[in-house]
């Protein structure tokens, strides 16, 4: 063979080797890269009208595809979209998609990385992947009860879990959205009703606000505390400690004071047990014994709680946080859960959970199943533990005084005559203003807990906050139980 044709030949056989290599690599390779990118509008055309799987809850669809006559074979459709969306997300040509729409993705437009087979058929035969199906943790008559629980006009969030597996069975947040609405194919129609979202205060198809948004716990991270307190060895539930009518903070002319409003008891003792301390939520002795154990024992005893830690179950759950480097100024304000303490719903959830299963938190979850178009398990829920929080001990301890707490503290509006309710309330002020964060987390039984509940009211007054809090915990506690 003459020497100029072998090396044409050469050169012609590594061209096709290279374009074989780069073709399998943007096929499969980073088939799914590629599929995920938000700049990728091809891909969001082509997929946008694909049956895309559903989300189910208790085996009903509340997300699913169902074929349209309109520009697209199939159209997005949402059920009870209010109650959901937060959740949800939205499937938008407009806006792209969010919450589980967009997290779980690879699985309910059917092209996850693990279906290898499925899609090299799709390559050869050019067909759509049927999604697979995705069954959430969620209860619908709790999900109901909880959703009905915030009024419209309202900024919050509430959570209700397993403690003893982990499962989100509960998850509602307002302002919420109509899915359906910004998720339309008639784009001027979409952009409308965006436009209208976030036009209301807190609005957004982006956010849940339980596992996202961050907001100051105020008191219920005493909870966090009362754990170092304990731990400590140097604090007991019957101790006797001082209940200043004021604390200084260290190196500072600025003084700490109790709650003194309606019902207030802080100044009504110079000295109390700490489990009347708890109950009735006074703030100086939590600012002195917070100074006392110093700043790495209180991040240490929240951070395994998860604060200063993001994760996913599987929507984002922004990293709630207590800050590092703080002075002893700082550190008091932080120990009742001021300054620049913050945390979402479920984190305080967190707390509340794995104080009441005995020291020991589980990963909270929301997806209970994944299955194929077929049935076949993809993957299903199983309970994980995240790890030891305190001592079997100490969480007996503290629950017993979240139980002072209800029975004869703060939370006496939540006193149930059938179920045994734990809980800590919180207000957290927002500074030049008269409104606040309004906060409760508990669970029940307490004796043998069941379920967890949180709720946040924000920016709000005190008296509709407490109504929404310490009246739905006794409400939403006395159903999901007797469930």
């Amino acid at each position: 063979m003459n020497e100029a044709i072998r090396r044409m030949w050469m050169v012609a056989v590594a061209l096709v080797l290279v374009l074989l290599v780069a073709g399998s690599t943007i096929q499969v390779v980073l088939a799914d890269q590629l599929k995920e990118d938000p700049l990728n509008r091809r891909q969001i055309y082509l997929e946008y009208g694909a049956p895309r799987g559903p989300i189910l809850v208790d085996g009903e669809p509340i997300a699913q595809s169902v074929e349209s006559d309109g520009r697209f074979a199939y159209l997005r459709q949402y059920s009870e979209s209010g109650m959901y969306a937060p959740i949800t997300g939205m499937y938008s040509l407009n806006y792209g998609a969010s919450g589980l729409e967009q997290k779980l993705n690879r699985y309910l437009s059917g092209t996850p990385a693990s279906a290898f087979m499925d899609r090299a058929l799709e390559i050869v035969t050019g067909s759509t992947a049927q999604g697979d199906q995705v069954e959430l943790t969620l209860d619908s008559d709790i999900q109901r009860l909880v959703y009905g629980a915030l009024p419209d006009g309202v900024r919050g969030s509430i959570v209700v879990t397993e403690v003893d597996t982990g499962r989100i069975v509960g998850m509602t947040s307002r302002p919420t959205f109509d899915a359906n609405a910004v998720s339309s194919q008639n784009l001027a129609e979409s952009r409308a009703a965006m436009e209208e979202l976030e036009s209301i205060p807190g609005g957004s198809a982006y956010t849940n606000r339980a596992t996202q948004q961050l907001v100051s716990p105020g008191s219920t991270f005493k909870l966090i505390d009362a754990i170092a307190m304990l731990e400590s060895g140097d604090y007991s539930p019957d101790d006797e400690l001082e209940v200043p009518e004021r604390y200084t903070l260290p190196g500072t002319r600025t003084q700490m004071g109790n709650y003194s409003g309606e019902g207030a008891q802080c100044g009504t003792r110079s000295k109390a047990s700490l489990t009347w301390i708890m109950a009735n939520s006074c703030n100086t002795p939590f600012a002195a014994a917070a100074v006392d154990l110093g700043q790495d024992k209180i991040r240490e005893v929240a951070e395994r709680f998860g604060f200063n830690q993001d994760f996913e179950v599987p929507l984002d759950v922004a990293a709630s946080r207590f800050p590092q480097d703080l002075d002893d100024a700082a550190l008091a304000q932080s120990a009742i859960g001021q300054r620049d303490v913050q945390a979402t719903a479920l984190q305080m959830n967190m707390v509340a959970s794995g104080i009441a299963n005995g020291g020991m938190l589980m990963e909270p979850q929301l997806v209970e199943s994944i299955r194929r178009s077929d049935l076949s398990v993809v993957e299903s829920f199983s309970p994980r533990e995240r790890g030891r929080v305190t001592s079997e001990d100490v969480a007996a301890q503290v629950r017993d005084m979240m139980v002072a707490v209800v029975e004869e503290g703060g939370a006496s509006g939540a006193r149930s005559s059938q179920v045994q309710i734990a809980a800590k309330t919180g207000t957290a002020q927002i500074d030049g203003t008269d409104a606040v964060h309004s906060w409760i987390t508990g669970f029940a039984p307490a004796e043998n807990p069941r379920y967890a509940v949180t709720i946040v009211i924000e920016n709000t007054d005190l008296g509709t906050g407490r109504r929404l809090t310490v009246d739905n915990m006794k409400r939403i506690m006395e159903a999901v139980v007797a469930e």
